[in-house]
Order: C-alpha cells, then structure tokens, then sequence
C-alpha cells in the first residue's frame, strides 16, 4: 500500500465494509479513514497491502505492530472477489509482516462474515464471541464517581500507554495521538482507568480494575453529547462489568463479530479493544 492509494482503500470499505454510522455523515467518516490509513502506511508500511485489479483497489488489510502486539486494523474485500484466493493472499501478507517484527501476541476483531471468522480460525486463533450495546444511555443509574472522570486530553496518553501495557501487553502509543487529532477525546479516571471515545462511541477503554472500568465507561456516557447514540462494541464474556453498565444504561444489546486472539497478551480485562488500533 502507498500513501496514494488512501482514496481507494476508502471507496473499497465504504462499498464492503462500512455501516451507516447514526450520528456521523460521510465526510467525516472519510476523513478519519483516511488520517488512519496514512498514519499505519507511515508506522507499519511492511503490514498494509492492497489488492489492484485495472488500477481499482479491490482489496486491502493493514496490520500493525506495537511493543511485540499485532493487530489486524482493517480487511475489505470486493464481494465480485471473494472466494478467489485475494482475501487469503492478504491476510497472508499482513500475518507474515507481524512474523517479521517477531510479535509474540496476536488480536483481530472480527466481522460476522461467515467466511473471515473462518479464516481466522484456520489461522489459529482462538474465536471469543462478543456483544455490542447502542441506543441513547439512561443516565440516571450513572455512579456518582463518574463525575471525577476527566478529559485529560495529549496529557493522558502516558498513564493510558502505562494502563495498556498491563492490560493489553503493549501501549497505543502514536496511535492515540491520531485519535484525538481526529476529534476523539481521552478520559481517565484516577491513574485506574482510560477511555477513548469517539462521540459517543466508547472505542478504546482498559483499567486496573472492574471499579475503575465501570467508572470511566459511565465518565464517556455521561459526557456525551445529548441524543447521540451510545455505542459500546466487542463486549466477550470477559467484560461482564461493561455487560452490566450497558444494560443499567437501558442500551440494547446485540450479537457482534468475534474477539480473535493468540500468543502471548495481556490479561485483556477489563478491556474494549478499538477497531482500529485494538
């Protein structure tokens, strides 16, 4: 993958792969696809790779490396392609560059598509069923402790990297200073807890402790912006703190795509991963 073929890996998702997001118009879900694949094209140029047929990109996976942890960021598809050997060819190309840099931990949240679950598996990883919550949030069971939650901005990214390490087995590192670039904000909760969120997305969250976790969730509910939709995704049965605080919350729950995982991690609880930098 080039720098130049941002454009094109973001027509791909946005014909296979991405789902209308309720509070977010195409612009700006652009924008930030964009900012993430040239970030991992700079960070991880060995782990990204496209698919070409007559100058269209048809296919595309970007993988990444922190402190000996993979992570698959992004696989697509185009469906007249599938089932002929590219999706194979690029996870291949994408597992042999985390080979390379001699990771020790693998993760890859994955789709509900039957065939990718599949692959994954024969690939050998351990398949975790989740869960994932959206509606608007019921905020009167919030704890009280949610309103020490703070914005913590650039500022919180060290304790968040120290929180990673412990929890996940590596730090985010560059990768939370893209988030935030793009609009996220970074809440922390003493030196226990830090989320990422997305508006009112929760998309990155891990602590020390289930307290801390409840807490910092509830923080990101709390300071959302009014009727935007709460979303809280892969949810394994590892996370029944997050299960709980959803349905305190009144949010629905539903069946998400698999947490795949192997080697050597973290404890991964309490722990949502985020889609793009796990």
């Amino acid at each position: 993958m080039r720098l130049a073929d941002a454009p094109g890996v973001y027509a791909l998702c946005a014909r296979v792969l991405f789902s209308p997001h309720p509070d977010l118009d195409e612009a700006t879900v652009r924008e930030r696809t964009l900012a993430r694949v040239e970030h991992l094209a700079a960070t991880d140029p060995g782990g990204v790779w496209v698919a070409e047929d007559g100058g269209t990109i048809v296919g595309a996976a970007m993988a990444l490396v922190r402190e000996g942890i993979w992570g698959f960021s992004l696989y697509a598809v185009d469906e007249a392609l599938q089932q002929r050997g590219v999706g194979r060819r690029l996870l291949d190309a994408a597992l042999a560059y985390g080979a390379e840099r001699r990771a020790h931990g693998w993760i890859i949240l994955s789709s509900e598509h039957p065939g990718a679950m599949r692959r994954y598996a024969r690939a050998g990883f351990a398949l975790q069923p989740a869960l994932a919550a959206a509606g608007i949030a019921d905020l009167t069971r919030a704890p009280d402790a949610a309103a020490r939650v703070e914005d913590a901005g650039p500022a919180g990214i060290e304790l968040a990297d120290r929180i990673g390490r412990a929890v996940r087995g590596a730090g985010h590192g560059p990768d939370l200073a893209v988030a935030l670039a793009g609009g996220g904000r970074l809440l922390v909760y003493e030196d226990r807890a830090f989320a990422l969120l997305r508006e009112s997305q929760v998309a990155l969250l891990a602590a020390t402790d289930e307290e801390a976790a409840t807490t910092v969730l509830w923080g990101g509910l709390v300071t959302a912006p009014p009727g935007t939709t709460a979303i809280v995704d892969f949810m394994t049965a590892a996370q029944q703190w997050a299960i709980t605080a959803c349905l305190d919350a009144r949010l629905p729950l539903s069946p998400e795509g698999p947490v795949c995982t192997k080697g050597r991690l973290g404890p991964l609880t309490p722990y949502l991963p985020n889609g793009a930098y796990l």
